[in-house]
């Protein structure tokens, strides 16, 4: 039954000093959203590029807003 309390309380402490010193303790910068400011986000997917995007529809309907065969 010792050997019972003592493994759950070294893994409280592994527990308390991951939160503590972890890969999310970035010194309060995190932002309300989990995400961490100033950090580049890697990969973007070509439906969530706004220029990507823009440009679609540029190619699709023209500079001007009309439809267009331009592809």
């Amino acid at each position: 039954m010792t050997y019972l309390f003592a493994v759950l309380g070294l893994l409280a402490i592994g527990f308390l000093m991951w939160r503590a010193f972890g890969p999310q303790s970035d010194g309060g910068n995190a932002s309300p959203s989990g995400g961490h400011r100033g950090r580049p986000r890697g990969p973007v997917g070509p439906d969530d590029d706004a220029d990507f995007l823009r440009d679609l529809d540029n190619r699709t309907r023209g500079p001007n807003g009309k439809e267009g065969d331009e592809l």
